[in-house]
């Protein structure tokens, strides 16, 4: 029944977009994807890159997701922890997946993310 998943949306409070704008699409290279106009007033973002998909929307009583989260494949997931680690945000290794390098880091919202060398076999 289930074809794909289309996206995946976090949650972030009233005024993050520009922080967001920065980790996401400066610091992880997305892009910013143009809301339709029948939903860009409620705020928020929509990135992409390939056929990764998420969507950043602003929720009134926000509480950041500190276990539930987003797992990506990175090209090279140790420069991509790098490159979070010299900008602040500081990766937190797990190697309870033999043979899997990953670890989770929080965006600027505290949000948690996983990125992995590759999938969960």
């Amino acid at each position: 029944m289930i074809r794909r998943l289309d996206h995946v949306q976090l949650a972030i409070p009233a005024g993050a977009e520009d922080a967001c704008r920065h980790f996401y699409i400066g610091l992880l290279g997305m892009d910013e994807v143009p809301k339709p106009e029948s939903l860009a007033s409620r705020g928020g973002l929509w990135l992409r890159r390939g056929d990764v998909q998420i969507h950043l929307g602003v929720e009134a009583d926000f509480h950041p997701a500190r276990k539930a989260h987003p797992g990506f494949v990175a090209e090279d997931v140790d420069r991509l922890a790098s490159v979070l680690a010299d900008a602040g945000h500081h990766p937190e290794w797990d190697d309870a997946l033999p043979g899997i390098r990953r670890f989770y880091v929080a965006d600027p919202c505290g949000n948690r993310l996983e990125f992995m060398s590759e999938g969960i076999p």
